[in-house]
């Protein structure tokens, strides 16, 4: 390993250190841990009811853990909303996308965030700068490769599945600064939809954003990721790597029909 792979280690850009979170009897995260490194895309697998929804929540601010510690670049943070975690540049893409179908591209790109037009209509008037942001939306559409998105006055509800999703992911890839958290970017995506997205997500990590992927397919979790982070019974149990284990024993291991220890590689580090 690399002095440089090794320097990069050392401060995971997003970290949760033995989160807990009880609802009543149940508890979903069992003093969870989690690092997320620079450039990478990191998958997180688990069954239902593994908590790994309850984890992702927690690091994007949307439950506040009963225990543990959540780290932004080596630094304590404290979230009591998503809101506050978009403030510190981590942006999710939820499953049922969270768009304005009635809108049109720009506006949802903006949406919650618009900008005013500069001088006295936007201070005193309150008049949105809609050139700007369209013009904005148009360039990171086009980083993004989305050229099927022609109009970017057209309503979100003209747009097929996968190019909702685009938009979804250009606002991610937009306004995130540190982390874009995706949470089943495929699961309602026909094969040529899901082509696109998974380029997409390629595309923001490129661009030097890490990735956090959640995700039931296998076969996408093995094509982009770099690691993969197996939750069980409301922790990691481990981080492996496509290229040291096959997708049965990454199954096995996530069903626990094996011990990650039984592999030589299948180390919790961030190896």
């Amino acid at each position: 390993m690399n002095k440089n792979t090794n320097s990069r280690q050392k401060t995971p850009v997003l970290e949760g250190r033995g989160l807990v979170k009880r609802y009543g009897h149940v508890t979903a995260l069992d003093h969870a841990d989690f690092e997320l490194m620079p450039g990478e895309i990191l998958a997180v697998i688990g069954d239902n009811g593994a908590g790994k929804s309850s984890l992702i929540k927690a690091l994007s601010g949307a439950l506040t853990p009963d225990e543990g510690e959540i780290l932004l670049d080596g630094k304590p943070v404290h979230f009591k909303s998503p809101m506050e975690a978009r403030t510190q540049g981590i942006e999710t893409v939820y499953q049922n996308l969270a768009v304005s179908p009635s809108l049109d591209i720009a506006d949802n790109l903006f949406l919650g965030r618009e900008r005013l037009r500069p001088g006295i209509l936007g201070s005193l008037f309150r008049m949105l700068d809609r050139k700007g942001m369209h013009d904005f939306a148009r360039n990171k559409l086009s980083e993004l490769g989305l050229l099927t998105i022609q109009n970017i006055n057209q309503s979100v509800e003209t747009l097929s599945g996968g190019q909702r999703q685009g938009v979804a992911v250009a606002r991610a890839a937009a306004f995130g600064k540190h982390v874009v958290i995706m949470d089943e970017p495929t699961a309602a995506l026909g094969v040529k939809e899901s082509r696109r997205v998974l380029n997409l997500i390629q595309d923001v990590r490129s661009k030097g954003l890490p990735v956090v992927l959640i995700s039931h397919n296998m076969p996408h979790v093995f094509e982009v990721a770099d690691r993969i982070h197996i939750h069980r019974l409301g922790k990691r149990i481990a981080v492996i790597r496509p290229n040291t284990h096959s997708m049965s024993e990454a199954v096995a291991i996530m069903t626990g029909a094996m011990d990650p220890n039984e592999h030589e590689s299948g180390a919790f580090a961030a190896a």
